[in-house]
């Protein structure tokens, strides 16, 4: 079996990703599907995926003005994806700053 390749090798698709911003003095916990959580400090920003975007408490801190979607189907005047350089879907990361799903840290 040298030389063939299993379908489980490829990679996996990309997922569309959405930016937001914590518009707030104060550090913000925001909630997301599946229960998860994204935590970011005042002014800090961070990638979620589209299908987050549409979920009732987030659209709630966008609305209070707390949070800002800087790309996704919810994205304010169109600026999708405002975040600099068009170098890739990993933007403005930080050394030791990363956010990781329970598990993969």
């Amino acid at each position: 079996m040298a030389g063939t390749i299993s379908p489980l090798t490829s990679p996996a698709p990309a997922i569309p990703l959405a930016a937001i911003k914590n518009n707030s003095k104060k550090p913000v916990s925001v909630p997301l599907p599946g229960g998860k959580r994204l935590f970011l400090g005042p002014g800090q920003s961070g990638q979620i995926n589209n299908k987050a975007v549409d979920h009732p408490p987030l659209v709630a801190l966008v609305e209070s003005g707390d949070l800002e979607i800087q790309g996704g189907s919810k994205s304010s005047g169109g600026r999708a994806r405002d975040m600099g350089s068009n170098s890739g879907p990993v933007q403005n990361r930080q050394p030791g700053k990363n956010v990781f799903r329970s598990g993969d840290g």
